[in-house]
This record gives C-alpha cells, sequence and structure tokens, in this order.
C-alpha cells in the first residue's frame, strides 16, 4: 500500500478568497475559496481561513476583494532572443514582461538553420539562451527549415519522447525558412504519427514576393506598403492549401496569428466537416488597422506596425475576427510577440536609407523592416477588455456598445486552458482545479454599476487606474508602463478596463502592481517537458473530399 498523504486544508501555504474563480466552463460563485500547497492547487472550498486558523502553518491569506481569479497565462507562440532579432527580447527581459501581464507560461521557437542537418544544434544552443533567465514557466517550439529524412525519422520521436516538446512550425513564406508543399506533406505525415501539433505560418510567397517587385518598380516602398504587399487573398489560399495539405494526410494543424476573415472562413467549413483544424489569432488582428503602417515625410512610425501578416485595412476584419472567437473557430490567442527595438539602425529603423531626395528627407523601404511587434504583457488586459460574465447580465460588461464580446470562460479558454492542452500540459497548466500548478491572475475589482455603489465608495484609486466614463475604472496603455526591452507599444495610448493586480506562480507572488512591480527573480522559471498534444476540434480519421473508402491505405 502506498503512504498515505493529508490533503487536508488545515496547512496550506496560500488561501485565496472573495474571489470570482473563472474556468474554461464558468464562473464559481462569489466566496468559493482557493486552496494552495507546496505550489499546486490542492483544494476549492468555503471558509479556508476558518479551517486553518487553528493550525501551526503560516499560512497566507490574500483577498482578492471580489474581483475575477483566471488561470496564468499561457502564450504560446512567442519570439524570444532569437538570431534573427539582435534587438529584441532576451529571455530575462521576455519572460519579466510575461509575468508582469499575467502570463506564467510562454512558449517560444528555436529555429533550424536551412543549412543545418539536425535540429539539435539549434535546440541546445537555445536551451542554453534561456536556462536559469526566466521570470515564468516556458518550453519551446522547434521550426523546421530542413525537415530530411533524419531529422523526420529519427529526430522527431526523440524530440517528444526525450526532450519533452511535441510542436513544430513550419513557414509556407520567407524565403530563407518556406518550405514547398512535399516538405509540408512529409512532415504532417511523420507529425500524425508522433501527435505532434504542427503550426503553419499560412501565406502565399510566390504572390507577395511578385507583388513586392512590382511595387518597387513603382518606386511604391513607403511603410503603408507592406500591407499592400500581402494581401488578404495570399494568407486565405495558402490556409485553403494548408488545410488541403493537413486532410490528405489526416493531420491536425494549427493555422497560427490569422488575420483574414476569408481565411477564418476556410477553417470554419473544414471544422464543419470535422476536420482537426484549429486557428490562432493575436489583438493586433482585434486592435490596429494598416492607417498605422503610414509615415510621415519627417518619421518612419510606420515601421513600428510591421508585421506578418500584415495589419488588415477595415474595421470590419476586426470585427470577423471577433466573431470567430465568440463562435468557437479559434481554439487559442497568442502575443505572437516578436519585437525589434525602433530606433535602432539594426531595428525597424533598419528599413530607413541613408539617402536623401535632395529635400532632407530619407527614403523608406518596408522590405527590410524586421517584421513583428511586442505583445506579451498587453495580451491578456486587451482581451479581458472585450468580455462579459455570463452570470452577471445586469453587471459591468464595459463600454456600452454594440462590439462583438466574448464571456469569461471563453477568454480562459483561449489565452489559457486550449493553448495548455494543445501544447502538451493540459495535465498541470490552464485550469485553477486541484492538482494543478498554483498559476493564478488576481485581477482588480470590477467597478459595480452605478446604481450598486454608494456615495460612501469613493473615487478609484489612482493606484488602480484613471477613472473612465461612467466611475468604471481604465487602464491607459503606454510603453512607459512595461517591462520588455522595446521602445514602444503598438497599444499605446489605447484604454482598457482591467489589468492583473496580482499574478503567483507556482502559489508564489511573481507580481504585485501596487506593490513592488515584479517581485520575482530571473531563474524561477522552469524548462517545462510536455507530454503529446491533444485534439480540440475535429475527429481524425475522416475519409478526404473525394477518396474511395480505403484509398489512404494504399500509400500511407
Amino acid at each position: 500500500m502506498g503512504e498515505y498523504v493529508d490533503r487536508s486544508p488545515k496547512d496550506l501555504d496560500l488561501i485565496i478568497k472573495n474571489g470570482r474563480i473563472v474556468t474554461a466552463a464558468e464562473v464559481l460563485p462569489l466566496g468559493v475559496e482557493i486552496g494552495v500547497k507546496n505550489g499546486k492547487v490542492v483544494c476549492l472550498g468555503q471558509n479556508l481561513d476558518a479551517i486553518v486558523a487553528g493550525s501551526s502553518t503560516d499560512t497566507q491569506i490574500v483577498d482578492a476583494e471580489g474581483a475575477y481569479l483566471t488561470p496564468g497565462g499561457v502564450d504560446s507562440h512567442v519570439h524570444i532572443q532569437q538570431d534573427n532579432s539582435p534587438t529584441g527580447d532576451t529571455w530575462e527581459t521576455g519572460s519579466r514582461s510575461a509575468i508582469a501581464g499575467g502570463n506564467t507560461t510562454v512558449l517560444a521557437f528555436a529555429s533550424q538553420k536551412r543549412a543545418e542537418e539536425s535540429i539539435w544544434p539549434a535546440l541546445e544552443a537555445y536551451h542554453a539562451k534561456a536556462k536559469d533567465n526566466t521570470y515564468c514557466d516556458y518550453s519551446f517550439h522547434v521550426i523546421l527549415t530542413n525537415p530530411n529524412e533524419n531529422v523526420l525519422e529519427k529526430e522527431l520521436p526523440q524530440l517528444v519522447e526525450k526532450e519533452g516538446i511535441s510542436s513544430v512550425k513550419l513557414y509556407m513564406t520567407y524565403e530563407p525558412m518556406k518550405l514547398c508543399d512535399g516538405d509540408l506533406f512529409n512532415t504532417m505525415m511523420r507529425a500524425r504519427s508522433l501527435g505532434i501539433t504542427t503550426m503553419i505560418h499560412a501565406e502565399n510567397n510566390d504572390m507577395i514576393e511578385q507583388i513586392t517587385k512590382r511595387l518597387a518598380k513603382q518606386g511604391n516602398l513607403g511603410t503603408f506598403f507592406h500591407s499592400v504587399a500581402r494581401p488578404q487573398i495570399a494568407e486565405s489560399e495558402a490556409t485553403y492549401r494548408a488545410i488541403s495539405l493537413a486532410e490528405v494526410t489526416d493531420t491536425p494543424i494549427l493555422l497560427v496569428h490569422m488575420s483574414a476573415p476569408t481565411a477564418v472562413n476556410h477553417v470554419g467549413e473544414a471544422q464543419r466537416r470535422l476536420l482537426p483544424i484549429h486557428a490562432e489569432t493575436c489583438p493586433q488582428y482585434l486592435y490596429l488597422l494598416s492607417d498605422r503602417l503610414q509615415s510621415g515625410p519627417e518619421d518612419f512610425e510606420g515601421a513600428k506596425n510591421i508585421c506578418a501578416p500584415p495589419l488588415r485595412h477595415s474595421p470590419q476584419d476586426l470585427e470577423e475576427i471577433w466573431l470567430g472567437l465568440a463562435n468557437g473557430t479559434f481554439t487559442v490567442v497568442s502575443s505572437d510577440h516578436a519585437p525589434a527595438t525602433f530606433d535602432h539602425p539594426c531595428g525597424k529603423m533598419k528599413g530607413l536609407t541613408t539617402e536623401s531626395d535632395g529635400g532632407g528627407h530619407r527614403h523608406g523601404d518596408f522590405r527590410t523592416v524586421p517584421n513583428g511587434l511586442p505583445g506579451m504583457e498587453t495580451r491578456l488586459p486587451l482581451l479581458f477588455d472585450r468580455t462579459f460574465d455570463p452570470g452577471r447580465p445586469s453587471g459591468f460588461t464595459g463600454s456600452a456598445d454594440a462590439k462583438i464580446r466574448i464571456s469569461l470562460p471563453r477568454f480562459v479558454e483561449l489565452t489559457s486552458t486550449n493553448p495548455a492542452k494543445l501544447y502538451g500540459l493540459g495535465d498541470r497548466k490552464g485550469s485553477l482545479l486541484p492538482g494543478y500548478d498554483a498559476d493564478i491572475v488576481v485581477w482588480y475589482p470590477e467597478e459595480p454599476p452605478l446604481a450598486a455603489r454608494s456615495e460612501a465608495d469613493g473615487p478609484v484609486s489612482a493606484s488602480h487606474g484613471v477613472q473612465g466614463t461612467e466611475g468604471r475604472r481604465k487602464f491607459r496603455i503606454t510603453n512607459d508602463m512595461l517591462h520588455h526591452f522595446i521602445d514602444y507599444t503598438p497599444f499605446e495610448g489605447i484604454e482598457v478596463r482591467n489589468w492583473p493586480r496580482w499574478v503567483f506562480l507556482r502559489g508564489r507572488k511573481m507580481w504585485d502592481r501596487d506593490g513592488g512591480g515584479v517581485l520575482g527573480r530571473k531563474g524561477d522559471g522552469a524548462f517545462l517537458k510536455r507530454g503529446k498534444s491533444t485534439i480540440l476540434t475535429g475527429q481524425m480519421g475522416r475519409q478526404a473530399t473525394g477518396m474511395l473508402k480505403g484509398e489512404w491505405g494504399y500509400w500511407a
């Protein structure tokens, strides 16, 4: 018989009370408390502080003051300290920014170079960069640019079984990284057999390349033309092609950072046929438009907003992406944090030529501007701003407008629970149930409707945010409040209604917005070996369109 372990709540390390716990399924009633021991959630209950009052342990008790409690964010798509971004965040600054924004786990990329015959050199080098330098827990995806037979047949099985890495990323664009359809096909077949999540950046490279050449001939190389060079149809065509390859190989895939409504419709149609096609989007495709890429004659500001896929042109495009969040088409929301410093000759300013036009103005060339935006720290607040509590229809739901919103449980599902499951962490991350890591975000208490407030409540504390309309709290995003290394945020000036107040990583308070900021140290984060991925939508084993029964077996 095994040794008996007393799991009673009498000797808890931490109790968080008076909060509204949000899971991917529901918002629990006020009064359900979280009990934490040895870094794990061990119980949910009521009056836990009364139970431990008579014990000899020194239990920390935190009063959430009626605020929502959500699982620590799992940002499953971030680029940190990659060789192709010399001015971007290090693991120290990037993970510090992550924890300050409520993200307790990040998944970044170790990138194989085209000339490398193996994935191990890239992986070993990336481990060395991250080890003992992170404020939050972390793991890697591997970017495959040379999926030769040795990599597919020998190294990928070891990647899953020995290294605990169960995801790869494939590119359909960018000349140094893009794979042809044959390589995509073969890699999908191998990933399918190993239970690996296959992430795909879907844009038609040839289309983009030819449009870019023609733009250059016309002299249209200013920052705005980045959004013209990569039209929505380049994304929607490549998305349809990636889905077709996934269907014929019977492989679950994730289309990353989706921005084009037609491409999202392709995903929705595939899901209705029960294909295991997952979709990801990012806050920039929910908030920002291509007019942000305009630069004036005296500046190069538009370069700050160059990313791929690019920002789209119409406000309706943004609402279509929100619709995909609300109706279940999207599986996860990541930041795609891929920053380059703006005011640096190797950063965004790399696209500003040294030649003058004769009037003292230098030319810009979008082709040489590094792609990518910073966004780890702002991801959760930007998503939270458009949420509602389905159990409190008369309560605070944000600004009074007709914009599409997502429920608080859907917010948790998209930002924490689903990415944990999809990437093999569903046994310990992404939930506040007993047995899971005590990764907890405590938000600020929401302002009640005016009718429910009394004059005795007084004004909102300045430390909690600025007073907004109708007495509701607002937090205005500025770069000087953020903790990344980058010298700008694309979300400068945007107001959101809430912000992580406290963040706990495995039961330790790592962030206190009003009491010292980042409390942890680099090295507090741990590398996470992951299990095989979980299929969250669709079913494997579906017969591809037009195939005979059993036809797949002749060649698979």
